[in-house]
């Protein structure tokens, strides 16, 4: 064999642990797994007594009755989760009389205080709303389908409170339930009495981590 020619195959001999061990050596970072997103979608209710739908924003208006069983508000069924937060719009409860504005009577001043509660009646937390009604401005929308101008009804949602509360996973249903209202209009001063309207709900939405898949 030509002496060059050994050369060069006793070098590649030598450089190939070499290679080997440095390739062995070599570390790959692992990409961190992508953290879920939730979902966020309107959530499935059940209202006890529909105001009805707004002319304005096309949304659904629910009744939150005064009461003392889960039962009797307004119900929130949820999809199976690792962990949720369900969020709505809180009104208070108001009727639009345009003989009263003209009369100089048309002020109202309202509080109303809602509980979020699990169907056993675990407490996960509250909702308030308070305002104040001077003209129709203050209106947050009409509700249509019924003899009014423009064929609304009278009885309007009034003012808007973004309420949030975290559900555990395990609950698949929740409760609105009405808990406080005080309320001062032309005709005095009046307080909620269980099976009464207490506050308006809508836009009741849902946002959560699916629940892992239960493997066989």
């Amino acid at each position: 064999m030509h002496r060059p020619i050994l050369c060069l195959l006793l070098a590649g001999v030598l450089a190939a642990p070499t290679s080997i061990a440095a390739q062995r050596g070599r570390t790959t970072t692992r990409k961190p797994a992508p953290k879920p997103v939730p979902k966020t979608e309107p959530a499935d209710v059940a209202c006890p007594e529909q105001l009805g739908t707004g002319l304005k924003t096309k949304l659904l208006f629910c009744f939150v009755l005064a009461g003392r069983e889960p039962s009797e508000g307004v119900i929130v069924r949820l999809p199976p989760h690792s962990q949720a937060t369900v969020t709505f719009d809180l009104h208070n409860r108001h009727t639009y009389s345009e003989e009263e504005i003209r009369a100089g009577r048309g002020y109202a001043r309202y509080t109303a205080v809602i509980g979020v509660l699990t169907m056993t009646g675990t407490l996960l937390g509250r909702g308030a709303v308070q305002t104040e009604f001077r003209n129709a401005r203050d209106l947050y929308d009409r509700i249509t389908g019924g003899a009014g101008p423009g064929g609304t009804k009278a009885v309007a949602p009034l003012g808007r409170e973004q309420v949030s509360v975290e559900v555990p996973a395990g609950v698949d249903q929740i409760s609105l339930l009405g808990e406080l209202l005080e309320s001062t209009t032309s005709f005095g001063r009046e307080v909620a009495t269980p099976g009464r309207p207490v506050a308006i709900v809508s836009n009741v939405q849902v946002s959560y981590l699916p629940a892992p898949v239960k493997k066989r």
